[in-house]
């Protein structure tokens, strides 16, 4: 609700599902694509809601908070797909679009969803995190209590 008073529709919530077969485990990947406003004024060099690609890096409002997250996952299925390998996982996907602003209706939709799309869900991934240089990422490993485990990467 605006404070005049208007009542505006929260923008979807995307839910998607790839796969189901009953060896697999369910990964359930979660992302969103809202960003915080930003003008050329900020101190961008180019327009920020047009991604630009200079000198091999991509420059755009999103583009890692959180839409390259988003993308990086749907181009891994994409390539799974196209290689015609078997998928490792069952994907589950939630894309939504008011993160910015606290999730608004996320966590309704999820109680509402509980019992149907999300019952067989054994991890959830999320992908909204950032790269700490150009050769060093960010690995978040817990969030406000939700899981800790761990990690070994090679």
């Amino acid at each position: 609700q605006l404070p005049d008073g208007q009542h505006l529709p929260l923008p979807p919530v995307i839910l998607g599902e790839l796969g189901r077969d009953p060896q697999n485990p369910t990964v359930c990947f979660y992302g969103h694509v809202d960003v915080q406003p930003a003008k050329k004024e900020d101190g961008w060099k180019t327009d920020p809601y047009t991604l630009t690609e200079i000198n091999g890096n991509l420059y755009g409002r999103g583009a890692t908070d959180n839409k390259g997250p988003v993308l990086a996952w749907i181009n891994a299925v994409e390539t799974f797909r196209a290689l015609k390998l078997a998928m490792p996982v069952n994907f589950k996907f939630v894309i939504e679009g008011m993160e910015e602003a606290g999730s608004l209706g996320l966590e309704k939709l999820l109680e509402e969803e509980k019992q149907c799309f999300f019952s067989d869900v054994d991890y959830i991934v999320i992908s909204d995190n950032l790269w700490l240089s150009k050769k060093k990422p960010a690995l978040t490993y817990g969030t406000r209590g939700n899981a800790c485990f761990f990690v070994e990467v090679r």
